[in-house]
C-alpha cells in the first residue's frame, strides 16, 4: 500500500510544498483500484474531479466524429490528469481509459478549491501543470501540422523512450505496452501506415 505523503511528495508539482499542505491534500484523496479496459470519464462528461495516478497507467484520448480515436498522452504514476477542469464548471475534454491495471487518487474540484484557497502557495504548483499541459498540446498541434507520418512516428518514439525508456545492453526498451494501434493512435494515422513505418526505421 503506497503511503499517500510519500507518493505526493514524489510528484514535482508538490515537492516544495510543506508538511501541511501534503496532509491536507492527502486528506481528500479517494483511492480507487480499476482493472484495464475501465473507461474513468467520457469526453463531454461533466468535470468533477483533478485525478492522479499513483499505480498502472490511463490513456487520455480524443474520438473524431467519424469514430477515430487519438491518444493525448499516457499517464503514468505521479502524473496528475482531468486538472483542466479546475476552477471552472466544464466538461472533461476528453476519455480517460485503464490502459493497465491502475490504481487512482481522485480529488474532487470543490474540495481542491478549499484547500487552494486555505494553501494559495499549492496553486502555483497546479498553474504549472496547466501551463505544462498548454506546452505539450501546443507542440502536438505542431507537430501534426509540420511532419508527415514518418516524422510524427519518430518523435512520437523519442518522447515515449525519453518518459518511458529503460536503459539496457541493447538500448532503450519502453517499459509500456501500447498495441500498434494505440501507437497509430497517438501519431494519428491507421494501423497500416504506422506498421509500414516501423518496418521501414527497422
Amino acid at each position: 500500500m503506497i503511503n499517500r505523503l510519500e507518493f505526493l511528495k514524489k510528484i514535482p508539482y508538490f515537492s516544495n510544498i510543506s508538511q501541511a499542505e501534503l496532509q491536507a491534500i492527502a486528506d481528500i484523496m479517494i483511492e480507487r483500484t480499476y482493472e484495464r479496459g475501465r473507461v474513468l470519464f467520457m469526453e463531454g462528461e461533466f468535470g468533477e474531479a483533478v485525478h492522479f495516478v499513483m499505480e498502472g497507467k490511463v490513456k487520455i484520448y480524443k474520438t473524431s466524429e467519424d469514430g477515430r480515436e487519438h491518444i493525448l498522452y499516457i499517464a503514468v504514476p505521479g502524473d496528475i490528469f482531468a486538472e483542466v477542469i479546475l476552477f471552472n464548471e466544464v466538461n472533461y475534454p476528453a476519455t480517460a481509459e485503464v490502459l493497465e491495471k491502475a490504481r487512482i487518487a481522485v480529488i474532487r474540484n470543490e474540495d481542491l478549491e478549499k484547500v487552494l484557497k486555505a494553501h494559495p502557495s499549492m496553486a502555483v504548483a497546479i498553474i504549472k501543470v496547466l501551463n505544462k499541459r498548454l506546452m505539450d498540446a501546443q507542440q502536438q498541434v505542431k507537430s501534426l501540422a509540420l511532419h508527415n507520418t514518418h516524422g510524427r512516428t519518430a518523435q512520437m518514439l523519442m518522447k515515449l523512450a525519453t518518459e518511458h525508456g529503460n536503459k539496457t545492453e541493447n538500448g532503450l526498451e519502453l517499459e509500456l505496452v501500447i498495441s500498434r494501434q494505440e501507437l497509430a493512435n497517438m501519431v494519428g494515422t491507421t494501423r497500416e501506415t504506422v506498421t509500414r513505418v516501423l518496418m521501414a526505421f527497422k
